[in-house]
């Protein structure tokens, strides 16, 4: 898939004032400072259109980006931000949760995860709510070009062998690079086979 055409259309709080339109939406969220924003600009090949920050906990709203006229991409605030305090932490959750679980045109949700990290209570948490949910999710995991590769597929195994305590099955996973534009196709590519197959 080709990126011809990314517009910011709406930021806010309230699933019920997200666009009406019916497209589909692919969703992206992680805990605060994995490089969604950063993601989110190298998929769509437009620098600025997510904010970037050296702070974490920055994205506070819901905001829609229309991609080809087609559907829409959906940056979600990033969860767990502890210096946001227990007030603010349970209101940015209640923003997500509000989303996932009314967004009826929500059709997948990637979740985030940095690929240096070993598997963080709190992912696993959020992974397995997603589940009990029955949301569909992929994982992306970041910022694959700040390690060797040997230590990638160490930390991959150790995050499979855990996953698969709780889980029958693996959910789709990509490992991408926003500097170096690593994995740009194949989770571009994800999405065009979602939306064909709604097409038909």
């Amino acid at each position: 898939m080709n990126i011809k055409k990314a517009e910011f259309v709406i930021s806010n709080t309230d699933p019920e004032k997200c666009p009406p339109d019916g497209r589909p939406e692919y969703a992206f969220i992680g805990r605060s400072n994995v490089g969604k924003s950063s993601l989110i600009n190298m998929l769509t090949g437009k620098k600025g259109l997510a904010m970037t920050s050296s702070t974490p906990g920055k994205t506070q709203l819901i905001n829609h980006f229309l991609i080809n006229d087609e559907w829409y991409l959906v940056d979600l605030p990033g969860y767990g931000y502890a210096q946001r305090g227990k007030k603010g932490r349970e209101k940015i959750q209640g923003i997500i949760d509000a989303y996932l679980d009314e967004r009826e045109e929500l059709t997948c949700l990637f979740v985030l995860l940095d690929c240096r990290l070993e598997p963080q209570a709190i992912d696993l948490e959020f992974i397995n709510r997603l589940g009990e949910s029955g949301i569909p999710f992929v994982l992306i995991f970041t910022k694959i070009d700040k390690i060797s590769q040997s230590k990638l597929n160490g930390n991959m195994e150790i995050y499979k062998v855990k996953l698969l305590e709780t889980w029958e099955e693996l959910p789709p996973i990509f490992y991408t690079s926003s500097e170096h534009k690593k994995g740009k196709e194949e989770v571009l590519d994800y999405i065009d086979t979602i939306n064909q197959s709604l097409r038909e």
